[in-house]
């Protein structure tokens, strides 16, 4: 028995369609997508895509490292009721031996089937512990290794082959010969916690790099004669650029600089949440570390109690940071939540994640005529 979902307008990723009508199968996919101006004339909704959260490390009270399979599936039915559909969770530096299972546990979550109703985990993001010292944020000083290959190795076979982006400071030892390796594997990778010159950032980009780690945050400063890697991030149009976009980790104006230099097609919204995402205020767990949240930020309790402010990750979620952008750079709502899925799916090499065709999944979410998300489709079905 077929079903049908409506709305004033559907983004597509390539085009926009008015008046849409998505006759959807019994499978949860798309078998027809027409267009009916009469009947859907009251009609005031958007549908777009699903999102793509290539940057998160937990949510609910659970972190992606240590996390259940009962906890990672709740975590994981909470991403979808904010629009996520998939996903990859991501590590943060902890010992070696630590990141191994975590990387193990985490890619039999990749294989198992995931429950109705939840987002699902398409590879692992390594964050760390090839990052510079200087620029390590909350990232622990005694933990951080110098880019190896071997060592990677070790995580990626720990991982089964589902490290799928890892984040690396170009200009730390042996980087370069690390990224060439990886980006042959099929590992996207992405540049951040990194205090790198102009020139080391564009001798990553000519080795296979593909994308920047939470731009602004952790990155040498921008000079107007050294641009560093922030200069090159901004201005280079072979890399996508991620953004944390609460409005705490980058000033709205700085928020408008990026969209205007990476424009609709580079920029990719991401929430770099850790486990108190959707938790009351109080301490929670990144990985090794203690973060406490307060006043809608999370700052590593340890410098905290020295009077020092450290940035912990977000308890963002990309509703609200597709919602943000809207507010803060005056962006349609198609276009914002465009940031949130096509271009991180396009990022990884899978465009098939997000597209919304005759024969694709019927992964949707909708929006009101004021650009709030208020209902996801996985498989044609509402969470």
């Amino acid at each position: 028995m077929q079903k049908t979902l409506t709305a004033r307008t559907l983004h597509t990723g390539i085009g926009i369609i008015e008046y849409p009508v998505l006759s959807l199968s019994s499978d949860g996919t798309i078998v027809d997508i027409s267009s009916d101006p009469k009947a859907l004339a009251n009609e005031t909704t958007t549908l777009t895509a699903t999102f793509l959260d290539v940057h998160m490390h937990g949510g609910r009270g659970h972190d992606v490292m240590t996390a259940s399979p009962a906890e990672l599936s709740d975590l994981q039915r909470y991403l979808a009721q904010r629009g996520v559909a998939h996903y990859l969770p991501t590590t943060v530096t902890a010992s070696i031996e630590t990141t191994l299972r975590a990387l193990e546990s985490l890619a039999n979550a990749i294989e198992r089937a995931t429950g109705e109703g939840e987002a699902q985990p398409i590879g692992i993001h390594l964050e760390g512990p090839f990052l510079s010292h200087t620029k390590r944020g909350v990232h622990p000083a005694e933990l951080l290794l110098p880019p190896s290959i071997e060592l990677f190795d070790r995580f990626y076979a720990a991982a089964r082959g589902h490290i799928k982006l890892m984040t690396i400071a170009p200009e730390v030892g042996a980087a370069i010969e690390l990224i060439t390796h990886a980006r042959k594997m099929g590992v996207r990778l992405s540049l951040g916690h990194s205090n790198a010159t102009a020139a080391e950032t564009l001798a990553a980009l000519d080795a296979g790099a593909t994308s920047a780690t939470h731009t602004f945050n952790a990155m040498r400063a921008l000079d107007h004669r050294e641009p560093g890697i922030l200069g090159v991030v901004l201005d280079e149009d072979r890399l996508y650029a991620e953004l944390i976009c609460d409005g705490v980790h980058v000033a709205p104006p700085l928020i408008r600089l990026w969209l205007k230099a990476k424009g609709l097609d580079k920029a990719i919204l991401v929430t770099d949440a850790m486990s108190a995402a959707g938790m009351p205020d109080g301490d929670y767990m990144l990985g090794p570390l203690t973060a406490t949240i307060a006043n809608g930020r999370a700052l590593l309790k340890d410098d905290l109690l020295q009077g020092k402010e450290t940035l912990a990750g977000s308890i963002l979620t990309l509703e609200k940071a597709v919602a943000n952008l809207q507010r803060f750079t005056g962006v349609t709502v198609g276009d914002a939540a465009r940031l949130a899925s096509h271009n991180p799916a396009a990022m990884l090499g899978r465009p098939e994640l997000t597209e919304l065709a005759q024969g694709s999944l019927a992964n949707l979410n909708r929006f009101d005529g004021e650009g709030n998300l208020i209902a996801t489709y996985l498989r044609g079905k509402q969470v």
